[in-house]
């Protein structure tokens, strides 16, 4: 069973409980008031005969009849008395008596008062009011008069089947507009279930839903267009570093073969030339393990993010400074720390400040100086090589970008990227300027940590 027919029958069955609730209390409603107008008939003559004085009449021997003198309670209604000893007196007209109870006999006892009750006379339902009177003698009787149940009951007939075909009418148009209505309403749902469908079966994470209001529905159609974003974002990224990869890795890759071709040929090389071509390979072979390291780099924080914690700047800088002395030294590292406390991963912090440095010390000359501040959650790492060129100072943090005069330089073009990828990950940002007096001064700032 489709949702769609779900909500429809839910739909129906509340409108059905509704309608059955309120034809209910409609026949309540009606029983009573037609009820009560019987009620107010028969005690209105019951109090106008007893008003007047109680007449006997001789009947068969030793039983009299009641004489009211006028018509009672309709077609089908009488009147009779109830002598304190049970025995009932009925008009002239009447064919039979109503059932004489206790509470009647009470009455006539003069123990009770007035009340009103139900009774069968002729298989015919009726209505009773039961008041006490007395005749010119002083002796008490119980008066009852009875008025036919049997319009009113015929009414309530109609009534109930009114109302079952107007409860079952209704229920029937509940499924309908249910029906409607949940086709309506899930639009939204069903076109996000085709643009599911379809990127499913096509990969075209270009696809949005239209989303309009302000409903759940439309949040959540809106969640989805920003879910099939970053989704494609991602894939588009994923193709990008795939394709960069492949085209850094061809040429170290189509480099090494030839040299090692020419090594592994007959032909004799010179002591001088085989010995170059070695340093070669090895050079080679050490490009491409840098660039997978970063390629891992890069993967390793998209997809397995360090749990982020509350850290001190100024030491993993002062870490990271220790090292590059260690791997640079042909470069001075002059530092400028203060306490800097920050929000996030403490190793791929260390590493994007370790990449700013080494790239400085890559563009510093011999005997270069590299200043390195630390300084409200950022840090500062200035050279003074050549600079980047205005041209070169959009793309330098893009993958595998090598401005011109870099391509003789070893490097992959990942590790500025790497530095970009750690700023977005803190929500924070990295920049490149030229420096006045000739350099680069790149900043890196970071989100600022809880105390």
């Amino acid at each position: 069973m489709s949702f769609r027919t779900r909500l429809a029958l839910v739909a129906a069955v509340a409108v059905a409980l509704a309608v059955v609730a309120a034809s209910a209390v409609v026949y309540v409603v009606v029983r009573n008031e037609l009820r009560a107008q019987v009620d107010r008939s028969v005690r209105t003559q019951a109090r106008e005969i007893a008003s007047g004085p109680i007449h006997l009449e001789p009947g068969a021997p030793g039983r009299p009849l009641l004489d009211v003198g006028r018509p009672v309670g309709g077609d089908n209604g009488f009147a009779q008395l109830v002598t304190a000893l049970g025995r009932p007196i009925i008009t002239r007209e009447e064919r039979g008596a109503l059932p004489v109870t206790h509470h009647v006999l009470r009455v006539a006892q003069g123990h009770s008062g007035p009340f009103l009750s139900d009774a069968m006379v002729s298989r015919h339902a009726v209505r009773v009011m039961t008041i006490p009177v007395q005749d010119s003698a002083g002796h008490t009787y119980a008066l009852q008069v009875a008025q036919p149940l049997s319009g009113v009951n015929h009414t309530l007939h109609r009534v109930s089947i009114y109302l079952v075909l107007i409860a079952f009418g209704g229920i029937l148009v509940a499924a309908a507009l249910g029906l409607v209505v949940s086709r309506a309403a899930l639009a939204p749902v069903r076109r996000l279930t085709e643009t599911t469908e379809n990127v499913t079966e096509t990969g075209d994470l270009s696809q949005r839903i239209d989303a309009t209001g302000h409903d759940e529905l439309s949040r959540l159609a809106t969640s989805f267009n920003t879910m099939l974003g970053a989704l494609e974002e991602a894939s588009r990224a994923q193709r990008q570093l795939v394709a960069d990869a492949s085209h850094e890795l061809r040429t170290p890759l189509t480099s090494l073969r030839t040299n090692i071709e020419v090594l592994a040929g007959e032909r004799t090389l010179a002591p001088e030339d085989r010995e170059r071509l070695l340093n070669d390979v090895v050079e080679q072979l050490g490009e491409m393990t840098s660039l997978i390291a970063e390629l891992i780099e890069l993967a390793r924080a998209e997809q397995h993010p360090e749990k982020p914690e509350d850290v001190r700047l100024d030491l993993l800088a002062r870490t990271a400074v220790e090292r590059a002395r260690r791997n640079r030294p042909n470069v001075t590292f002059t530092t400028d720390f203060e306490e800097s406390m920050v929000h996030g991963a403490p190793s791929t912090i260390e590493r994007a400040v370790a990449n700013l440095l080494d790239n400085a010390a890559k563009w510093s000359p011999e005997g270069g100086q590299v200043e390195v501040g630390v300084h409200d959650g950022e840090v500062t790492v200035r050279d003074h090589g050549p600079g980047i060129a205005e041209e070169d100072l959009p793309y330098v943090f893009d993958r595998f970008y090598r401005a011109s005069s870099a391509r003789g330089l070893p490097g992959s073009g990942l590790g500025l990227a790497i530095v970009k990828q750690v700023a977005d990950a803190h929500g924070g940002q990295v920049v490149a300027e030229r420096a006045e007096g000739g350099g680069t001064r790149m900043h890196l700032r970071l989100n600022l940590g809880s105390s």
